[in-house]
This record gives C-alpha cells, structure tokens and sequence, in this order.
C-alpha cells in the first residue's frame, strides 16, 4: 500500500482523550491504534507491586481509570476491523499488570458483545535467567548505575525486560486484532504493522517515537489527545486530530529530542535510529513531514532489563507554617527532631530507618541545590520517615511531628502549635517503598525468547 496511518489516542492509556479527536482520526481510516500504557516516570511502586499484597488494591484502582480509554478504542477497531497495539500494560508491565489488564479487555468484550482474537505478551524474566547471564558475562550496565551481582536478581520483586517491535510482529502474524504486551520500548507498538508491511524501520520507529505521547508533539501539546502518523516509502507525516491543536517543525523535532540523552541516536532493542540526516518540514498548516531517519541494526541485540527491589515502608505527615519566628528558625527545629529522634530510637538499628524533610516554599524540590532562597510568609512540610516495618516507620514519624510542633526557640511567643495540619490523623501510613535495582542491557540470542506470547479467543 501506498501509506499506513496509525493512530496514537492519548500519552498513556488512561490519561483520556477528547470522543470529537478519537472520531475525527477514525474517519481518516486508520489502519491501526496503538498506544503505550505505561512508563517508569512513575517510579518502581507500580513495579513492585506484590500479588495479594496489601498494595494490590492500588493496582487494581490504577487499572480501573484505564476503562474509559479503552472502552471506546476497543469498539472502535473492532469496528473498523483494525489492530488495536498496546504495550506496557497496566504502567509496569509485569505479568501480574498484563493479566489485569487482559482480563479488563475481556470483561469490555463481553459487555460490549465483541469478539477476537487476543494476544498477551510477557515480558517478566526469572531472576535465574538473570543469574545465568551474568554468569556468562552477558549484562552490563545502561549508564552510571553499578554492576549487576547474583543478589540484585534475588532480592527483586519483579523483573522485566523491555520487547522490542519482534514481539508485536508476531502476535499481528498470529492473527491477533487486540495485543495487550508487557514491558515495551516506547515506539515499538506504533511501528509494528509498518514493520510486518516492509516499511523502512528507520522511518516507522521514528514515527512511534513522535506518537507515543499523543499530542505532545503539537501545539499547544497534550498528553491527553489524538495524533496521526502517516507512513510513507521515504517519509511520515503527523497531524493531530484536533482542530485546536497544529504540529510545526519546531514541535515535531523537539518531540525528536524528548526523552533522549543523545540527539542524534534513539536506542532501541536491536539498534538505533540515526537521526543525522532528518529533516523537518512544513506539509500543510497542520501536519509536518519527517524524513532521513535511518536504523542502524547492533551486532548484538540486547534488551533493557529493570527490577524493583522492596527496601522498606514509608508514612508521611503533612503540615504547613505560617508563624514567621518557626519559618526563621526551621533549620534549627529539624535539626533538632533529627538529633532527638535518633536519641528516641537508639535501640533501633540506624540502618534500619531514615528521616527526611520536605520544606515546600524554600527548597522543597531542588533541596541543596536550591540558589536563590526567598523568605517565604508560609511554607508545607512533610516529613517522611522510612523503616523496616510499617509500624517503626509510623512510630518515628509521630515522634518527630510531635518534636517540631513544641519545640521552643529563642523568641519564641507561644507554647505550642508550629505546625498546622490538615489531615488527621497527621501520621499516614503509605505503605512499601521500592527502588529501581536494575537498569540494565542483557544479551538476547533471539529477539521473541523472553516475551512469550498467548493467543485466545474472546
């Protein structure tokens, strides 16, 4: 064919979208919907989330707002008998997150009275494949994160490696109308079926790199809005679907850049896409013409792996100050609770929790990078203790708010009352607390080995 369209409804499946754009880009005769849903910018929580967990319940909230992108993209590619490609299920990708999501779909099926056939791929690895690559030296690190050891892989709750566009090639060859995959590069999902059509893979991963955040990649952009891409033999075009919203050179290029550490090179499982030789044009008043990109295949194709790692269980305490004598003084009261609560906890091991400050209003965000501190009239403190157990970490937290709220200073006017809170009761209890544990590139002889693939029929 001479062009394929695929359509990209929104940033992240569930992040929603206007019904005019989803409509719109339906009457231009996709030939497929793809969409990501998920990402890491959300931390490793979603990652470690344990099956049973007390935590599962969150996951089972975050999978509920997914709904209502998915009813009426589900409707509508079965009813144009198209593709609907979606990768990174559920934010994380894990199997627990793709089964959730999975099962989702079915339920939607059947109340809508829909029927095809469905692929689910995983992308969760075993941490004793991990050990046994390390072993034959086939892991290193992506960036400045330390060398993997045998004992990350155990102590992760969850590992996943990153698909590349292998995985969804297969599953459209299989026949599948709806792919619900895990954990999956960015682009991978949009530039599949122009992959399985023999479109230049330079081009079609270039593309899912702009579409994969809807209409960010407009003017005015949004995350939460319908994109076009129009693949052609030496070129694509992207246009959103809103009137409201325009794609120029300048947008479209700096979408090129988003996310990317290098500007010239787009790293993906297999390869990169060399950006030297794209160029950026004008179409018309809406849409902008890309063209030059060029893949580039590794000599050893590897795939991303990350892990979520369980290292504690966080509560919280919000306040505000408004008293000028405590603003003034802050950084001696916090001191001071820091001090007198290691003194409280003596006979907990210090390696066992940790004490953190948040002060919203002077350096809440960049912390000690923070240049230019005003004198604020008020400032938002939250306190945030980590521990070993959910209830040493409440325990530490309802000392320490209770040593900023009566501490005196000198000058101080009243007894009492340096903070304000807003929620009681003020110490609450958040819950486990991951961190990313691998962020790494392991050899893979076969680029579909660690993403099986389940077909079935709903």
């Amino acid at each position: 064919m001479d062009e394929m369209r695929i359509l990209s409804p929104t940033a992240i499946l569930g992040y929603g979208f206007p019904k005019e754009s989803l409509m719109e880009g339906m009457r231009r005769n996709p030939h497929a919907i793809a969409v990501d849903a998920g990402s890491t910018d959300a931390g490793p929580y979603f990652l470690g989330i344990q099956s049973g967990g007390p935590e599962s319940g969150k996951l089972g909230q975050f999978v509920k707002t997914i709904e209502a992108d998915l009813r009426p993209l589900l409707k509508a590619s079965i009813a144009a008998g198209i593709p609907l490609i979606i990768g990174s299920a559920a934010g994380a990708g894990g199997n627990l997150h793709l089964a959730g999501i999975a099962i989702l779909i079915k339920w939607i099926a059947q109340q809508e009275g829909l029927n095809f056939r469905m692929a689910a791929i995983q992308a969760e690895i075993d941490a004793q494949v991990v050990k046994d690559k390390l072993l034959k030296g086939k892991i290193k690190p992506l960036g400045p994160v330390p060398a993997l050891t045998p004992e990350d892989a155990d102590k992760a709750v969850r590992i996943v490696a990153q698909m590349g566009v292998e995985p969804f090639v297969k599953a459209l060859e299989l026949g599948a109308m709806v792919i619900v995959a895990g954990r999956a590069s960015d682009p991978s999902m949009f530039a599949a079926l122009p992959i399985l059509n023999r479109y230049d893979k330079g081009l079609a991963i270039h593309m899912g790199k702009i579409l994969e955040c809807g209409a960010i990649a407009a003017e005015p952009g949004s995350g939460s809005d319908v994109i076009m891409g129009t693949l052609r033999e030496d070129h694509f075009l992207v246009e959103p679907m809103n009137p409201e919203r325009v794609c120029t050179v300048k947008s479209v290029a700096a979408h090129s850049l988003y996310e990317a550490s290098d500007p010239w090179h787009l790293a993906e499982p297999g390869g990169i896409v060399d950006l030297k030789s794209v160029r950026f044009a004008q179409e018309t008043e809406r849409s902008v013409r890309v063209s030059g990109s060029q893949f580039i295949s590794d000599p050893v194709y590897r795939i991303k792996l990350e892990a979520a790692e369980l290292v504690g269980y966080r509560t919280i305490c919000v306040a505000g100050i408004r008293d000028p004598s405590v603003i003034d003084h802050l950084d001696e009261i916090l001191y001071a609770a820091k001090r007198k609560s290691a003194e409280q906890f003596s006979d907990f091991s210090p390696e066992s929790w940790e004490l953190y400050f948040r002060v919203y209003g002077k350096n809440g965000v960049m912390g000690p990078l923070e240049r230019e501190v005003a004198v604020p009239h008020e400032v938002g403190l939250i306190i945030e203790v980590i521990a070993s157990t959910q209830e040493q970490a409440t325990s530490i937290c309802m000392f320490v708010h209770a040593v900023i709220l009566h501490y005196g200073f000198p000058g101080r006017i009243s007894t009492s009352g340096n903070l304000a809170f807003p929620f009681s009761p003020q110490d609450i209890p958040v819950g486990p607390v991951y961190r990313f544990s691998m962020y790494h590139l392991m050899e893979a002889e076969d680029p579909l080995k660690y993403f099986p693939i389940e077909i079935s029929e709903v």
